[in-house]
């Protein structure tokens, strides 16, 4: 089955992979074409508001209650849901990791997701947890869902195929997709080994933040965001069906795959985002905006302003702004920042922060660029620079983020994180108003 997919972020949309088999003027009649089932996938309760409210109708081989036996619970390895956070002996403090390297054993979407940080309360419906995945092995006759969060996956390195119950997904480098609760699905490589950063958002499920004065365009547009079209598998094989449930995990085992929807309509379904299209704004004479103008999907809380989860990247652009220090400033922030490059160099760490990497900013620990980005910027003479091939993005959450014990251990932390300030120096003249300075 070749990807295909519809444009649109937020609408409500109706395929159908076989000719009426989508129900005209009803969403449950007496007897479905095809003799199918009609069943309702809830992504909010019944009562949301209209704006809020997501539902879909699905129109499937078989009840998905048929795809549900008698589950047992199994070790969930690496992974780790809030509240749970392991015990480390690692000191506050702000944090840096090299690419973790993929190993050679197999790993599938299920086994190759080992958590880094978590934050807030999965029960509590609030927060997130990130997560590093590696992927040496597609999944055959697998298939997994998540009832904890919503699951916005970051490629980085290789591409993924996401067969779900709505149709095929498919992302490279530079792309995400985003899996909402309690939707099925499995993971094929596309090539070669991979490696993806994970966000799983326990809280209110990611939409287009609210532009503001920005008006109606630029940021992300709805037209760039990808459903896909409806797809089925009708197979009688056995198959393994695993479920997040509650922080543990869970495995059943089915005759037959779960993935058998031949139509659906609705505006709860996976979807696709090509990051590079994201169309950045910024200052055009002087200063520099708040990184909230790279935000690209957020998941709002019940406080109006502040998000339970911002995606935010720092894409190419063109950097203008006169007598402006152009890399991001020195900062302490509510928010707590995870942050990964994806590829290229990002303008604040020139050194050190590689694509596959990560950093940790918790909250109200002051960061910013290292002393030779600081000292370059303060010296260079300002004419507009291009940024190119260079694409880095952060998981900003409002609660602080606890290290788990594997991202603790990993031995690509790096320890001498912290010195990459050491070379800032006292410039202060109370003497000289305008004192002249010499780049190193």
């Amino acid at each position: 089955m070749a990807a295909k997919y519809m444009s649109g972020f937020g609408n409500t949309f109706e395929t159908e992979a076989l000719p009426g088999a989508l129900p005209v003027g009803r969403n449950s009649p007496q007897k479905v074409n095809y003799g199918l089932y009609a069943e309702q996938l809830s992504g909010s309760p019944f009562t949301a508001p209209n704006n809020t409210n997501q539902r879909t109708w699905l129109y499937r081989i078989r009840s998905a209650v048929r795809h549900t036996g008698r589950f047992e619970k199994i070790d969930h390895g690496l992974i780790r849901t809030a509240p749970e956070h392991d015990k480390v002996t690692l000191p506050l403090g702000q944090y840096r990791w090299g690419p973790t390297a993929i190993p050679k054993k197999k790993l599938t979407f299920v086994s190759g997701l080992h958590t880094m940080t978590t934050a807030g309360d999965a029960e509590a419906q609030t927060g997130m947890a990130a997560h590093v995945l590696l992927i040496t092995k597609s999944m055959e006759r697998e298939h997994f869902f998540d009832a904890d969060g919503e699951l916005l996956i970051v490629a980085q390195k290789g591409n993924l195929r996401f067969r779900t119950e709505f149709g095929v997904i498919e992302i490279e480098p530079g792309e995400i997709c985003v899996i909402p609760r309690g939707v099925i699905f499995r993971v094929e490589l596309m090539g070669g080994p991979a490696r993806a950063y994970v966000c799983e958002n326990y809280g209110g499920a990611f939409t287009l933040p609210n532009r503001g004065p920005i008006g109606a365009n630029c940021l992300a547009n709805a037209r760039d965001v990808y459903a896909p079209v409806a797809a089925y598998e009708d197979s009688e094989k056995p198959h393994t069906l695993y479920v997040k449930w509650g922080g543990e995990l869970w495995r059943t085992k089915v005759k037959h795959s779960p993935l058998d929807v031949v139509a659906w309509h609705g505006n709860y379904y996976p979807y696709k985002y090509d990051m590079r299209r994201f169309s950045p704004v910024g200052a055009l004479l002087f200063d520099h905006p708040d990184p909230s103008i790279y935000t690209v999907i957020t998941s709002p809380s019940e406080t109006p302003g502040t998000a339970n989860i911002d995606l935010v990247i720092f894409p190419e652009r063109w950097q203008v702004a006169e007598n402006t220090f152009r890399p991001p400033w020195y900062h302490r922030n509510i928010m707590s920042e995870f942050m990964g490059l994806v590829y290229g160099v990002y303008d604040a760490k020139p050194e050190g922060f590689v694509p596959g990497g990560m950093s940790l900013h918790n909250q109200m620990l002051p960061h910013g660029p290292d002393s030779d980005a600081f000292e370059h910027a303060s010296n260079v003479e300002l004419k507009p620079v291009k940024l190119t091939n260079t694409l880095a993005f952060m998981f900003e959450t409002r609660f602080r983020q606890r290290v788990t014990k594997f991202a603790a251990e990993l031995p690509t932390r790096q320890d001498d994180y912290i010195d990459c300030w050491n070379g800032l120096k006292k410039h202060f003249n109370g003497k000289q108003r305008n004192p002249k300075r010499k780049p190193k």
